[in-house]
């Protein structure tokens, strides 16, 4: 294995043990949320997407409506979601996130932020200018692979 792959190859294994030991942190929301893996990915759908129609979700999450409805009743009766009646059509139940629901996902979804800052204010200054280089080097590289944003 050449230099550059060894250096990769290091990279990468450090990454992967530290998500391992991120987690490994059991005070993270989502271990105490109690939420099925079709729950949590409805609630990142609706923390995305805002309230949505009941058809459309199910289309989204990739089950029929029967199925979809019973998870929402699960979510209702925790009160992290609501059902309301459509505006225009009375037939439509649009699905949205409540307070406790958008704060549960807000916080699942900053839970790593908040470790990563507090693994970084345990560094120096000139070990935090080594990361930011770091860090800058990657996000340039990202953004040169991403596809052009579609004009509308």
């Amino acid at each position: 294995m050449g230099e550059k792959e060894q250096l990769i190859a290091d990279i990468m294994g450090a990454q992967i043990r530290l998500e391992h030991l991120f987690a490994g942190d059991r005070s993270d929301p989502l271990f105490s949320s109690h939420l099925t893996m079709s729950q949590l990915k409805i609630m990142l759908l609706l923390a995305r997407h805002g309230t949505v129609a009941g058809g459309e979700l199910a289309r989204m999450v990739g089950v029929g409506a029967a199925a979809l409805s019973g998870m929402i009743d699960r979510l209702v009766v925790q009160e992290l979601v609501t059902r309301t009646e459509d505006v225009h059509d009375r037939r439509v139940r649009r699905i949205g996130l409540t307070r406790a629901g958008t704060e549960l996902i807000e916080g699942i979804i900053t839970a790593g932020a908040t470790k990563q800052r507090e693994l970084l204010s345990r560094l120096s200054a000139e070990e935090l200018t080594i990361v930011a280089q770091a860090m800058d080097l990657l996000v340039r590289e990202a953004a040169a692979v991403q596809p052009p944003a579609p004009e509308d």
